[in-house]
């Protein structure tokens, strides 16, 4: 992997794990700790659950193209494809358009199956070629084909429990979207080749860009192979005003499903003022290394997994 980005001339950089914030989507849970002077004056501090922040000073600060092969920590998480710490491999590209990162998504497939002498990536009897191109598909086509639901209908609630999903009252129309990705659309998702999965609704795109011409929808996509989620990738929102706007808002609901929030990066959102146009992924390294080795768990391809 990293002499396939080293060809391309990326640089490799290293990020601190030690942040003021550890991101802000809702669902996503950090590890908290605190960070104590000389004096003993301590100040709240969290682990990463991602190092996108960041990069994305980074590139404010002039890089164009750079990767990090991240250690990353998320609370709450743990089952065959979640461990509470990680590698996340992450990378941008200045200037460039978002579909450019569907080309290396499926590239890193074929690098990744190379190394491990793969064939076919597996998961638990199921397959994907790793070297045939992904199909591209929207998720308002997914919501059709696999569940029979029209995503920008009226009444997403009323279509959902008519297909046999099961919802709440209290339910958002967020809370219904994600119950319909996961019992309907992911297990349907990269069977024979993998998926790209594209233009999600804004509301489910916090740090992406709108699409043009559509804005409804954002430039973000998701990879999958047999069925497995792994990379998450954005045409970048670079409006602070905006980020702000959309952080806000998850953490609204954060506090409103959990009772907790996180602070907001304030170097963060002022360096998106000045950052240029961007394109950047995330990829679940150690799922990856799951599918190229036949692995079934997570753990089985960790040195040394949290008991």
């Amino acid at each position: 992997m990293r002499g396939w980005f080293e060809g391309r001339g990326f640089t490799e950089v290293e990020t601190a794990a030690l942040q003021v914030s550890p991101g802000n989507e809702a669902h996503l849970h950090a590890f908290a700790t605190e960070a104590v002077t000389a004096t003993g004056e301590g100040r709240a501090m969290y682990l990463h659950t991602s190092p996108e922040f960041a990069c994305k000073k980074l590139l404010t600060s002039g890089e164009r193209e750079i990767f990090t092969l991240a250690k990353v920590w998320r609370n709450r998480e743990r089952g065959p494809l979640h461990h509470p710490e990680f590698t996340m491999l992450e990378w941008y590209r200045a200037g460039a358009a978002y579909e450019g990162l569907m080309d290396d998504c499926a590239t890193l497939l074929a690098v990744a199956a190379e190394a491990a002498g793969a064939r076919m990536l597996t998961f638990r009897g199921r397959e994907a070629d790793p070297f045939a191109d992904p199909e591209r598909l929207t998720v308002t086509e997914a919501f059709d084909r696999y569940a029979g639901v029209d995503l920008f209908a009226d009444d997403l609630a009323g279509q959902a429990h008519s297909r046999g999903i099961r919802t709440a009252q209290d339910d958002t129309w967020a809370d219904v979207f994600s119950r319909i990705i996961v019992e309907k659309i992911e297990p349907n998702l990269g069977h024979g080749r993998a998926t790209i999965l594209c233009e999600y609704p804004i509301s489910e795109a916090a740090l992406a860009r709108p699409k043009p011409g559509d804005p409804r929808v954002a430039e973000r996509f998701e990879l999958y192979a047999c069925g497995v989620e792994l990379a998450n990738c954005f045409g970048e929102l670079t409006d602070p005003v905006e980020q702000r706007r959309r952080f806000e808002i998850e953490m609204a609901e954060k506090s409103r499903l959990y009772g907790e929030r996180y602070p907001l990066d304030e170097d963060f959102l002022a360096a998106l003022a000045i950052m240029p146009p961007a394109s950047g992924g995330a990829m679940g390294f150690d799922r990856l290394v799951m599918l190229a080795t036949g692995a079934s768990r997570i753990d089985q391809v960790l040195w040394t997994p949290v008991a």
